[in-house]
């Protein structure tokens, strides 16, 4: 894959924000049977596949929206779909937290598209937070009202945990959480 030089702008202005430490607990849905700490195959959001990631929510229905929106996108929601919820322990010592959408905004995402499948900007920032060595990247929820957790797996220092694992009932999550996405 060929790729673009990084904006030296963007690395100035990234570089320039405070790194922060987490730990805590966050949430990720994985197919019934899969290893929920094996990183992510697809384009997501957040990386230009140069690197592994793993996504998270600090909310176990962030995690849940965030598949039921993928699994959305088919012309009949999976049926036989057997899922898992995972709470998975996190101590990332260099993360770069975006807060809020207008925080966003200041590094050139249209947050009026935020919940559009829209990724080359944030795609750019997700490569250049990799770049700069950090381990772990926050940002607000496209698909629900909390924050998603990247963790850029090669940078990490600490490994991750699975503490506990809970069924998603993909009928009764949908009938108690109508379907909505983050408002700009």
């Amino acid at each position: 894959m060929s790729r673009r030089a990084r904006d030296p702008d963007l690395l100035d202005a990234l570089d320039a924000r405070t790194r922060s430490v987490f730990e805590g607990t966050v949430w990720r849905v994985a197919r019934k049977g899969r290893d929920p700490l094996e990183p992510s195959y697809g384009n997501g959001r957040w990386d230009l596949q140069a690197f592994d990631v793993l996504y998270a929510s600090l909310k176990g229905d962030g995690a849940i929206a965030e598949i039921n929106y993928h699994l959305g996108l088919q012309p009949v929601f999976p049926s036989r779909l057997e899922s898992t919820l995972h709470q998975i322990v996190v101590r990332a010592s260099s993360v770069m937290r975006f807060d809020s959408l207008p925080d966003l905004e200041r590094f050139g995402v249209d947050i009026a598209h935020y919940s559009d499948p829209l990724y080359e900007r944030t795609r750019e920032i997700g490569d250049a937070v990799a770049f700069l060595g950090c381990d772990t990247l926050i940002a607000p929820s496209a698909r629900w009202d909390c924050l998603t957790l990247v963790c850029i797996t090669d940078n990490l220092s600490e490994p991750l945990t699975v503490r506990a694992s809970t069924e998603v009932d993909w009928t009764k999550w949908r009938a108690s959480h109508p379907i909505r996405y983050r408002a700009t």
